[in-house]
């Protein structure tokens, strides 16, 4: 796959969102599928109140349809690797989960969702789903330290890893998508770092397609979630991408690089342990709010300087991820 052809994945993703967005963005409006606002929110966000939300329809819609016309352009639909096919499953998988959480708050107005267990039930039986499948098809269970020769097998301690990678990384995922836009932008720098190392890896490599086509279905999402927002992913969309992104680290055996290049995520989530950790032992609170996004709208920042610090903070971990990888 040359270049013309990855920037050919992107541009149909991208084509395929902002044409469908003016079709659906209405429907959900007219279904009143709209965004409900948590009460200990900041208050700057009560105008948002019944902004359509599971916009990540369209999302996971695009990307599924891309990758499969990109990718049956190198190969036979029939003869697809099994990792396209996985990768779908996985953002179908979480996806559909997403959407399960959302529709129960949107439309049975139950504003928590499905309760905390049923959905980790759901993610922890698509991970070993996934992991299954790899094993199957004789997957490398071994990791190794980027920029370094350390590697180990972890054999079916990898079942472990896996779980721990999808759960953990759709949950972060989750939690960084709470500003306009600021998802869709940490995300597609995410996805574009590993689209670039999954592409140098194999040009013909069926992960890079799918990360490709995130980007492109993200950049057209993007305009539209883009502060003021006119549509938002909601669970149905960052479970997706956040279950989507563990897969491929996982498929281009970059798991450790994970934490840097999804470094957005991972403060993301560490903030709202911290928070509750010493709320718990102490009774004071570390940051105004979590995630930490939050704290800095509390702090005064305008939600469109949060969202572009952390778009380029983002930025900085995925090319520091890209570096390790390609030039240590």
């Amino acid at each position: 796959m040359n270049l013309s052809a990855l920037l050919l994945t992107i541009a149909i993703a991208f084509l395929i969102t902002v044409l469908l967005s003016p079709i659906f963005i209405p429907f959900l409006r007219r279904l009143k599928f709209g965004q409900s606002i948590r009460e200990e929110g900041p208050k700057s966000h009560v105008k948002k109140t019944g902004t359509p939300t599971m916009g990540g329809i369209m999302i996971v819609f695009s990307i599924i349809i891309t990758s499969l016309i990109m990718g049956s352009k190198e190969e036979t639909l029939q003869s697809i690797n099994y990792e396209l096919w996985l990768l779908i499953f996985v953002i179908g998988g979480y996806g559909l989960l997403g959407f399960l959480d959302d529709f129960i708050k949107v439309a049975l107005k139950r504003n928590l969702g499905l309760n905390s267990w049923q959905k980790m039930l759901g993610q922890v039986v698509i991970a070993l789903v996934f992991y299954v499948i790899l094993r199957i098809n004789e997957f490398d269970t071994s990791i190794h330290v980027p920029g370094t020769t350390m590697e180990w097998d972890l054999g079916w301690g990898y079942a472990i890893l896996i779980i721990f990678m999808l759960v953990g990384t759709s949950n972060a995922v989750n939690l960084t998508d709470g500003l306009d836009g600021l998802l869709a932008g940490t995300a597609t720098i995410a996805f574009g770092a590993f689209g670039i190392l999954a592409w140098s890896g194999d040009p013909l490599n069926m992960v890079a397609i799918f990360a490709l086509s995130t980007v492109g279905a993200l950049l057209g999402f993007l305009i539209f979630n883009a502060h003021p927002a006119k549509v938002f992913m909601g669970d149905t969309g960052s479970l997706a991408l956040g279950g989507s992104l563990a897969a491929i680290a996982i498929l281009t055996k970059l798991e450790i690089l994970l934490i840097v290049i999804g470094g957005v995520f991972v403060i993301e989530t560490l903030s709202v342990i911290i928070q509750v950790i010493s709320f718990k032992t102490t009774g004071k609170r570390v940051f105004k709010m979590s995630p930490l996004h939050h704290h800095y709208e509390l702090m005064g920042w305008t939600e469109w300087r949060v969202v572009t610090t952390f778009w380029l903070v983002g930025l900085l971990f995925s090319a520091l991820g890209v570096y390790i990888e390609v030039w240590l």
